[in-house]
């Protein structure tokens, strides 16, 4: 019987960033999120050394929503070929939207 993955997001740490678009041909603003996450050991995506998310979170006219998203391994930054589910991806929206401005403070 396998395992069901987590339905919320325990985010621990977080780091912000707006992109920079010198040449003006993107729509909105990017920020780009790095969110540590803890995670159950049953978790499928549980390891010892910790797994991130980095996340690209556009917003333009229409609102915010991530455009794209990956899975780390934090100590390793070895690429994990998983998506986060709707339901956490909807958190992780949810979180991008609280704390992007805190690039333009």
């Amino acid at each position: 019987m396998a395992t069901e993955r987590m339905r919320r997001l325990n985010i621990t740490e977080y780091q912000v960033e707006l992109v920079k678009d010198p040449f003006g041909i993107l729509s909105g603003k990017r920020y780009e999120f790095l969110l540590d996450l803890e995670l159950d050991e049953e978790d499928e995506l549980y390891s010892p050394h910790g797994i991130y998310v980095k996340a690209v979170y556009m917003v333009d006219d229409e609102g915010g929503r991530i455009i794209k998203h990956e899975l780390y391994e934090r100590t390793t930054n070895r690429f994990l070929s998983y998506d986060l589910e709707d339901d956490e991806l909807a958190e992780a929206e949810a979180f991008c939207l609280a704390h992007y401005k805190e690039t333009e403070e």
